[in-house]
């Protein structure tokens, strides 16, 4: 049975957002540039995405450790990141595990070229709405975070059923709303989202597409 999890929220909140500004700043644009997802969206202006998307130290341990808790992950055991953009999550659990098997897909190419040197594990360039190239349960943890959202409807049905079959047990998290003040904040803010949901309405379709794994999301108040 999945359960409701809150390891990314308190990296969310740290940042302060402008949504005003935002809109205002010829969002329609901005959207068309990010969503080609190349240096514009990780490391060029902020309206277009990141405004540079470089590695902290440490940003990431407090996840990556309680992903190692959680999971009960053991040497040997395989990660797998959808949507792991540069892979600085998988870089945090290889410092806290060497050992694991620790691979990321993204649909970025930039990205991807653009990963922390030192990462030892495999980077595939690919969308998460394709058939994977794993085998049945192959992966002791498939997480995906901050990326589902980006795809639409007919692509979730495809993407989810895939996340359950590779994975033995599995942790996603999406950008969601509670009430109309986050609605428009997520909306005013948000450059790639697809699908934007309340929360009861991301669960319904996870248990549509038979998905068990944990989740969390992430509001913009």
């Amino acid at each position: 049975m999945h359960s409701l999890l809150n390891l990314v929220t308190p990296l969310h909140e740290r940042t302060k957002r402008s949504y005003i500004a935002r809109v205002l700043d010829d969002k329609v644009h901005c959207m068309r540039r990010a969503r080609q997802f190349d240096e514009d969206y990780w490391d060029g202006p902020r309206r277009y995405g990141y405004g540079g998307y470089f590695y902290k130290p440490g940003r990431w341990k407090s996840v990556a450790q309680a992903l190692l808790e959680r999971y009960n992950l053991k040497p040997g055991d395989k990660v797998l990141d959808l949507g792991c953009g540069k892979g600085y999550l998988l870089y945090e659990l290889q410092l806290l595990m060497p050992e694991l098997v620790l691979i990321g897909m993204d649909r970025s190419k930039y990205a991807i070229t653009n990963a922390h040197p030192e990462f030892a594990g495999a980077l595939l360039h690919g969308r998460i709405q394709n058939q994977l190239p794993f085998a049945d349960k192959d992966i002791a943890l498939v997480i995906s975070l901050g990326t589902l959202h980006n795809l639409m409807l007919h692509e979730l049905a495809r993407a989810l059923p895939e996340i359950e079959r590779v994975g033995q047990t599995a942790y996603i998290m999406v950008e969601s709303f509670r009430d109309e003040q986050e609605w428009f904040n997520l909306v005013a803010w948000c450059l790639t989202a697809e699908t934007i949901m309340r929360p009861e309405d991301w669960i319904f379709l996870y248990d549509q597409y038979g998905y068990t794994g944990d989740y969390e999301f992430i509001y913009f108040i």
